[in-house]
C-alpha cells in the first residue's frame, strides 16, 4: 500500500482489519519495524484522537514521531499557483511540501474541507497537492471528503460487537448548532458497503443527501424511524447540507436519538466519532448508558492507525 487516503488503497479490507485486531492483542510483536523511520504528522485542523492515536501506533512499531500544527505553530500556507503572496500567506505549498518530504519517511496529514463549493471539496486540492509535491507515502488523518482511518476503527469496532446474524447499521443524521464536514458521513458509508458484511440505511433530513459516489449499495431514507427498526448499530453524526452545499439547513431536535428511539432497535449499540455535543447530538442518557460503544470505537484509533502504518511501512 502506498498511500492510505480512501478505502480504495487498501488492497485487502479483511486482512487489514485483522491486522489491527492482532495489534489490540499483542501492540508491541513488530516493534523494530519503524525503527530508524520517521513520522511527521501535519494538523492543518484541530485533532485529539486522530494525533495522539497516531503517535502511539507510531511508537509501537518503533518510529519517530513529530507533530506539527501547521495551523497555529508554521507559516500561514498558500495552495494556489499563479498568486500574487502579498497578503498573510507567507508560504507556498511547492516549496512546504517539498522540504517535509526530505525530513520525513511517512507523511500524515489532516485537512478541513472549506464547505464553500462541492467542486472545491472533492478536487482535495490540498491532499493531492501534498502527495505529489512530498514524495512520501501519505496517511490521511483526515481529508475534504474522507476519514478513513476513523471508518477503520468504526468496522474494528463493529466486527468486535456484532451479532451472530448479518449485522443492520442505521447512520442517523443529528442536530447540530453549525455546519460540518461530510467526511465521516461519506467515509463510513464507503467502508461499510465495501466491507459487505453489513446492511447500510442512511437517515437524513431533506437536503443532506451525502454524494452517491460514497453511499452506492446503502439505502437512504428520511425517515429516521425506518432506519431504527431492528438496527443493531446506530452511528450518529451531523454533517451540513448538501443543498445548497455546507449550509445550515435544519436544526430539528426532533432527530435527536432519544432512549426511547433506541428501544425501538435490536439493542443497538451507538457509534459517534467524538467529540459529541451533549444534549444537543446525543442525550447524555444515551452515551452513559449500556448501549453506548464510542469509548471503545475511540480506543479502536490507535489499532486501526497501526495496522495502517504497518501496510505503509511494508509497502
Amino acid at each position: 500500500m502506498l498511500h492510505f487516503r480512501s478505502v480504495h488503497d487498501v488492497p485487502d479490507l479483511p486482512a487489514l482489519l485483522a491486522r489491527a485486531q492482532a495489534f489490540k492483542a499483542n501492540p508491541r510483536q513488530c516493534a523494530d519495524l519503524g525503527l530508524g523511520k520517521t513520522l511527521g504528522l501535519v494538523f492543518l485542523n484541530p485533532s485529539t484522537r486522530t494525533r495522539i492515536s497516531s503517535q502511539i501506533a507510531a511508537r509501537h512499531l518503533g518510529m519517530e514521531v513529530v507533530v506539527f500544527n501547521a495551523a497555529t505553530e508554521g507559516w500561514a500556507m498558500e495552495f494556489e499557483d499563479g498568486v500574487v503572496m502579498d497578503g498573510t500567506r507567507v508560504e507556498h505549498i511547492r516549496e512546504a511540501a517539498p522540504v517535509l518530504g526530505q525530513y520525513f519517511d511517512i507523511l500524515g496529514l489532516r485537512s478541513f474541507p472549506a464547505l464553500q463549493t462541492k467542486e472545491e471539496d472533492h478536487r482535495e486540492s490540498i491532499l493531492n497537492q501534498f502527495v505529489q509535491l512530498s514524495g512520501l507515502p501519505l496517511l490521511s488523518l483526515e481529508s475534504a471528503t474522507l476519514h478513513p482511518l476513523q471508518s477503520l476503527a468504526d468496522l474494528l469496532t463493529i466486527q468486535e460487537l456484532r451479532p451472530a446474524r448479518r449485522p443492520r447499521i442505521a447512520l442517523s443524521w443529528a442536530p447540530h448548532i453549525k455546519p460540518l464536514p461530510h467526511c465521516v458521513a461519506n467515509s463510513f458509508a464507503q467502508w461499510v458497503t465495501a466491507w459487505g458484511e453489513a446492511d447500510l440505511v442512511i437517515a437524513q433530513p431533506e437536503g443532506y443527501a451525502l454524494d452517491e459516489q460514497f453511499t452506492r449499495g446503502a439505502h437512504v431514507t428520511y425517515d429516521q424511524a425506518e432506519a431504527l427498526e431492528d438496527a443493531d448499530f446506530v452511528y450518529v453524526k451531523n454533517w451540513s447540507a448538501t443543498d445548497p452545499y455546507g449550509a445550515l439547513r435544519c436544526t430539528d431536535p426532533s432527530w435527536l436519538l432519544t432512549p426511547d428511539k433506541l428501544a425501538r432497535t435490536r439493542q443497538a449499540r451507538v457509534l459517534h466519532c467524538l467529540p459529541v455535543r451533549r444534549d444537543l447530538e446525543l442525550p447524555a442518557a444515551v452515551l452513559n448508558g449500556p448501549q453506548s460503544a464510542v469509548v471503545q470505537q475511540a480506543g479502536n484509533r490507535v489499532w486501526a492507525a497501526q495496522a495502517v502504518l504497518e501496510m505503509l511501512l511494508r509497502g
